[in-house]
């Protein structure tokens, strides 16, 4: 269930409660000025709309729905609950975390309340359920936006005795945990479930939350985190449901976003939504993984582009400007990934704290005559000539990436071989390469349905669930191909090493057997001839058992054993990559996968240009075209059709040139 809009919903976070009426009267002529049509409000009013516990005061806030309808506006309706009030704080202390060192906090910052707080959990519903007795048939309203980027973790007494019961639920008995944790190491056996301590800085863990003596209860806490959050985010979705059935309600998520598994949340999401702030110089096809990701959590549905800034962040030690012509292509590279809605954080920038620097449409002095402020504007009318035609589309992927929080988790706080091996940074690879190839992707979950890929990239599948070895031989024996790497296949859902060869359930398929690895530190670089390349950190030392050798390590006493290999499996095949290559060894290793199945795209020979497809419910297919480069790029039209920002009609063959950090939208005849 999506938010209902005749356009893609243009706009961002805004909190006129920071302002006095003429300057929010203000704000109104400048958001028409520059398009905006959608607002959200609400997501740090709760100590403004709830000033005592037993005192409610929505007068602000009518103000501000009742301003946006006047002006045709609608509004994304935030609860409000992520930043706790100091009045809560000072009468029920336990609302503040206790963090990884064991120190109970005091007031202070936002995200800072414990999810297992009876009195935060009664609080936050209570309020939720006023705004939705309130607003649910208020004519601007579009949406509901529960809580602001769930995350962190608490490690209170609450929360210790709320694990316990989680344990019990999931585990059954005190026999099947010991089993499950593998708890003869250390004499770690449990005899009684109050014996059990969240992991943290003064139990389990040393050097920091990814050093754990006993990986599977700090596996099993940051699973219970996950739902403890999201028990907070169902509790005030469901305060809502009862006086607004039908208004779609999300969450933003922050993409690749390690403390929280959002596969666990999406079926409690009507629609996705999220904020991209991409690291400092990361590439395109970073943002890109976080749409797809994104995308994903609802089988394909297309998603909520919550929050991007502008111009600048204000979060980082350095924060850099975003140039002419990054905001327009950021936007568009958005919605060619599944986005159905551009918002952005913020609207008018904050007066003072930890947010004044941070990028806004209006700035402090409230210009409209800015750079910036022209970008937005110009943008606004874009989206608006654009119109409906996305809304809704999809990707018509035919190849799958396999994105595993636990397997991330598992990983990274694994004791060996090697802590310098990164989880987003090899799917990344992966991804990246497969989009340089010009292949659109889903990215999904080990649970998904594999039956519509083609191919499946499953990229340090560290942890191995369920029945999940035989769906991906399912792919290889109907004709498709599967693709795992190093690390991938070790252990199980409680990160127990599997008892057989190495890749535990993914043997067979891969046809390989693996009995020693060898690790070096970063520096350390090892040649693979066969693919040009180079490979680091992880080198498996692989005995084929009827997987054919594609390339091989160049060095060691291992020199000439197999680094990647090929196995026919049924009438597809299984690729296995022992090591970390760099990134042209990915890039050929992924290019022939591809290949097989005829998945490059017509305009994969321009590095610097991404390309995506999206069909939208009618069949009308639609293709971005974005130059990622600061120099123009002529590219041969591969199909006749017509710019959908310009009405111009381009036929095959014709000479199609993307501008610097241009981007177009092309509907295919």
């Amino acid at each position: 269930m999506s938010p209902q809009s005749p356009k893609i919903p243009y706009g961002g976070d805004y909190n006129p409660e920071q302002w006095p009426q003429e300057v929010q009267d203000e704000d109104h002529r400048l958001f028409t000025r520059a398009g905006i049509d959608t607002l959200t409000v609400g997501v740090f009013l709760w100590s403004l709309s709830q000033p005592a516990e037993d005192v409610y005061d929505f007068t602000a806030l009518d103000g501000v729905l009742d301003r946006a309808a006047a002006a045709g506006r609608q509004v994304c309706l935030a609860t409000g609950t992520a930043a706790l009030p100091p009045w809560l704080a000072a009468r029920y202390p336990e609302v503040n975390r206790t963090d990884f060192e064991g120190r109970r906090h005091r007031y202070g910052q936002r995200h800072n309340f414990c999810p297992s707080s009876p009195a935060y959990r009664r609080t936050a519903t209570a309020l939720a359920e006023r705004l939705a007795e309130r607003y649910a048939a208020h004519p601007a309203l579009l949406a509901w936006h529960v809580n602001n980027e769930y995350g962190g973790a608490c490690y209170c007494d609450l929360c210790g005795t709320a694990f316990r019961h989680w344990l019990r639920e999931r585990h059954g008995s005190l026999a099947a945990l010991n089993d499950a944790w593998w708890t003869a190491f250390w004499s770690h056996r449990y005899t009684d479930w109050d014996q059990i301590e969240p992991p943290s800085a003064l139990t389990e863990h040393w050097r920091g939350p990814d050093h754990t003596a006993l990986q599977g209860i700090t596996l099993d806490y940051r699973r219970f985190m996950t739902d403890a959050l999201l028990g907070c985010f169902t509790a005030e979705k469901e305060a809502i449901r009862r006086h607004d059935p039908e208004t779609p309600v999300t969450t933003n998520f922050m993409g690749m976003y390690r403390p929280v598994d959002y596969h666990r949340w999406a079926p409690h999401l009507d629609f996705a939504s999220w904020d991209c702030y991409p690291p400092l110089d990361a590439p395109p096809t970073w943002s890109a993984l976080g749409h797809d990701l994104m995308r994903g959590l609802k089988d394909g549905a297309p998603f909520w582009l919550m929050e991007q800034t502008p111009s600048t962040t204000a979060c980082r030690d350095v924060n850099p400007l975003r140039r002419p012509g990054e905001l327009r292509l950021a936007t568009f590279q958005a919605v060619a990934h599944g986005a159905d809605a551009a918002l952005f954080f913020q609207l008018r920038a904050s007066r003072g704290a930890c947010e004044k620097y941070h990028g806004a449409v209006i700035g402090h002095a409230g210009r409209d005559d800015t750079r910036v402020f022209g970008e937005v504007a110009d943008l606004g009318k874009e989206l608006e000539l654009l119109g409906p035609v996305t809304l809704g589309a999809r990707t018509p992927a035919r190849t799958a990436l396999l994105f595993d929080w636990d397997s991330w988790w598992a990983l990274e706080m694994s004791d060996g071989p090697s802590r310098l091996v990164g989880y987003q940074e090899t799917v990344h690879a992966y991804y990246g390469a497969a989009r340089a190839a010009g292949a659109d992707l889903d990215v999904v979950p080990q649970g998904a349905d594999l039956t519509p890929y083609d191919v499946v990239l499953a990229p340090v599948l560290h942890l191995v669930k369920a029945d999940l070895a035989p769906r991906l031989e399912a792919v290889a024996a109907r004709g498709g191909t599967v693709l795992a790497t190093f690390l991938s296949g070790r252990v199980d859902e409680h990160d127990r090493a599997f008892l057989t060869d190495v890749p535990g359930p993914l043997a067979d398929l891969m046809g390989v057997r693996i009995d020693e690895w060898d690790a070096r530190p970063a520096e350390f670089v090892q040649t693979v001839p066969e693919l040009r390349a180079t490979a680091r950190l992880v080198f498996e030392i692989v005995l084929p058992r009827g997987a054919e050798t594609v390339a091989t390590y160049g060095t060691d006493f291992y020199a000439g054993t197999p680094a990647v290999t090929r196995h026919a499996y049924g009438k597809g095949e299984a690729w296995y990559v022992a090591t970390a290559l760099d990134q042209p060894g990915v890039d050929r290793v992924v290019h022939r996968v591809l290949a097989r199945h005829g998945l490059h795209g017509p305009y994969a020979g321009h590095p610097t240009v991404e390309a995506a497809q999206r069909v939208a419910p009618d069949g009308t297919r639609l293709l971005f075209l974005l130059n990622h480069a600061r120099e123009a790029a002529p590219l041969t039209a591969h199909a006749t059709a017509t710019e959908l920002l310009t009405g111009k009609r381009v036929e095959q063959g014709e000479v199609l040139t993307l501008d610097p950090l241009g981007a177009v939208v092309l509907r295919l005849q």
